[in-house]
């Protein structure tokens, strides 16, 4: 399992930082290097003591502040099917963590998340007992404290007395004790001996690749499947779930013609290679950007960039002949599953340089308001938004638009490294509950779609039953539809041209390959 190995924030705390333990004398204590107490009594234990250098009145009985959040982020997301990306802002905000704790608690948070079914076959060997009969809040506080030990520049000293100080501070001191003695257990090997324990005597592969990578078997063999029915290799399966353990770079976007990269690039950001007005943050605090909180500047994956991009940019087939009075320039587009509304504020901005409208669409309400929210450094002539169900766009506005997004619910098995606690969460079943819906959303955005227009149908999976097998089947009953060239469509808005994320007609990007989330890319257009 691949972790990003901690920060600056990791190596300070177990160096002398604060939350550093202190040494193992005690105030008063021999200095002959007998084992006699300040009162001269004879104590019936080793000078030495392997599982912390405090002695019991001196270790940590407070929650530090990073930690504290991190356990905050774990217990949300275990007892509230709570988000860890959502979660942690608030959480940090509250807490008012610096940069440096803001970095640590981040990479504990999701590092924990992200090892968990690791962490756990490795923490059923230090336990006395099945870990389903443990208390939720004592498991979340070993794998936070395993997390440290293993993967984190944190010393196995420092990170097993803060673990067992948040855990009398937050749970109590019995727990505490079980806490200590498990981690303890822990600390007798390396994540890689742990690695190597786990799989000695293992002869299935995938069963070896979910411990050493820390994904579900199932998604395991998901993901060695969706190689090969893109085109490459299943040997890469392993570079896969790999750079799904990464800790992920955050993506900047500038809005065409209404943003500026200016103030993050003075911020620490770089220019991003692969999409023009693009950035990689050097992470940090983004709201204090202006440009940011004024929504001219987002957060969104480049991958998520390319696919909208390319959308916009597809060349059409001539409109039907315009009836009197109509304009004959103006496009119409549709992006029909906008919530939250990231692609919709790119593509709002992209249609304003085109003169162009946009009509978003999203069923929940709250969502809707999200995307009204990131559609605000738009012009507001350009753009609206429908509260409803996009199954019946095509219904009530049929052959309406020139270009639509269809950017389905799914699986989120792409984006498994932005979202550590979902490889834990998402079954198989998934596949084949989304599997109608989105054949459903597909059809309603071609009834939309204008003789001549495209239709782009985005999922952020690279799983072939959300991906090839919804377009194949939609087109498999249809003779007025096309494919399209998605991956050179996609090769024409990068900055390098050659993305190599093309097969059969339809686009695939991975984040072995291309450091991006795996948005999958088909582009149809109805026949003029």
């Amino acid at each position: 399992m691949s972790e990003s190995g901690g920060n600056a924030g990791g190596s300070g705390r177990g160096a002398g930082g604060r939350g550093a333990p202190r040494g193992g004398r005690g105030k008063g204590g021999p200095r002959d290097g007998s084992q006699r107490n300040a009162q001269g009594r004879e104590r019936n234990r080793p000078a030495e003591r392997s599982f912390t250098g405090s002695a019991p009145s001196e270790r940590t009985r407070r929650a530090d502040p990073a930690r504290l959040v991190a356990f905050e982020v774990l217990r949300a997301v275990s007892a509230e099917d709570a988000y860890a990306n959502l979660v942690l802002p608030s959480r940090i905000r509250h807490h008012g963590l610096d940069k440096r704790d803001a970095g640590f608690a981040t990479e504990l948070s999701y590092g924990a998340l992200r090892g968990q079914g690791t962490y756990d076959a490795i923490l059923a060997r230090c336990v006395d007992r099945p870990l389903d009969q443990l208390d939720p809040a004592i498991l979340d506080a070993l794998r936070i404290g395993v997390h440290q030990i293993l993967a984190m520049r944190v010393p196995a000293h420092a990170a097993l007395d803060q673990t067992v100080g948040l855990a009398r501070a937050v749970i109590g001191a019995g727990p505490s004790a079980l806490i200590n003695a498990v981690l303890r257990k822990v600390t007798a090997h390396t994540l890689e001996e742990w690695l190597e324990l786990l799989v000695a005597g293992e002869t299935d592969e995938t069963r070896i690749a979910s411990l050493r990578y820390a994904h579900p078997e199932w998604i395991v063999r998901a993901m060695r499947q969706s190689l090969v029915a893109h085109g490459r290799s299943a040997s890469e399966i392993n570079e896969l779930l790999e750079a799904d353990n990464a800790a992920p770079v955050v993506n900047l976007v500038a809005l065409p013609g209404l943003g500026s990269l200016d103030e993050a690039l003075e911020n620490g950001a770089t220019p991003g290679e692969l999409v023009e007005g693009s950035a990689l943050s050097s992470g940090g605090d983004l709201g204090r950007l202006s440009s940011v909180r004024e929504g001219s500047t987002r957060v969104q994956d480049v991958g998520s960039q390319l696919v909208a991009r390319a959308m916009a940019a597809v060349d059409l087939a001539p409109r039907p002949a315009a009836g009197p009075g109509a304009d004959a320039t103006e496009e119409a587009w549709l992006d029909l599953c906008a919530g939250p509304g990231g692609k919709a504020a790119l593509l709002g901005a992209l249609a304003n340089q085109k003169g162009a409208t946009l009509l978003a669409n999203e069923p929940a309400p709250h969502r809707a308001k999200l995307v009204s929210q990131a559609l605000s450094a738009v012009p507001r002539d350009v753009w609206r938004v429908r509260t409803g169900d996009g199954r019946d766009v095509g219904t009530e506005h049929p052959e309406s638009f020139d270009r639509v997004l269809v950017d389905v619910p799914c699986s989120g098995l792409g984006a498994l490294r932005r979202r550590p606690e979902s490889r834990w969460r998402r079954t198989p079943k998934d596949l084949a509950d989304l599997g109608p819906l989105q054949r459903d959303l597909l059809k309603s955005a071609l009834a939309a779609v204008r003789p001549g227009g495209v239709v782009a149908y985005v999922t952020c999976s690279p799983h072939p039953a959300e991906t090839t097998a919804v377009v194949t089947d939609v087109l498999r009953k249809r003779d007025d539809l096309e494919l399209l060239d998605a991956g050179a469509v996609l090769d024409g808005v990068s900055l390098t041209g050659h993305l190599g994320a093309g097969h059969d007609s339809t686009a695939q990007l991975w984040p072995h390959i291309h450091s991006t989330d795996a948005m999958f890319l088909a582009l149809i257009r109805k026949k003029a």
